[in-house]
């Protein structure tokens, strides 16, 4: 969903850097994927399509940090309790 975020703290040898990818549109949503040693961060579209990826090596990623935007629920929307 739109606001959707994800932080990548990289190892740079000797300082370390901060990525940022953000669902920049309403609809996109970013997804993250481990494989083969390298970790993808992707801005996807709701039919799927990629917008654009983030690609880092693994063995560098000190941290990655998913920061969903706060969601309200359709029962606190109805004034419902239960």
């Amino acid at each position: 969903m739109k606001g959707d975020r994800v932080e990548i703290v990289v190892d740079a040898g000797d300082t370390t850097r901060t990525y940022e990818v953000v669902a920049s549109r309403a609809g996109r949503r970013v997804e993250t994927a481990v494989r083969r040693g390298v970790v993808e961060v992707s801005e996807v579209t709701r039919n799927g399509s990629v917008v654009r990826t983030a690609r880092f090596m693994a063995t560098r990623v000190l941290a990655l940090v998913e920061q969903p935007v706060p969601r309200e629920d359709s029962s606190e929307k109805a004034g419902q309790t239960g």
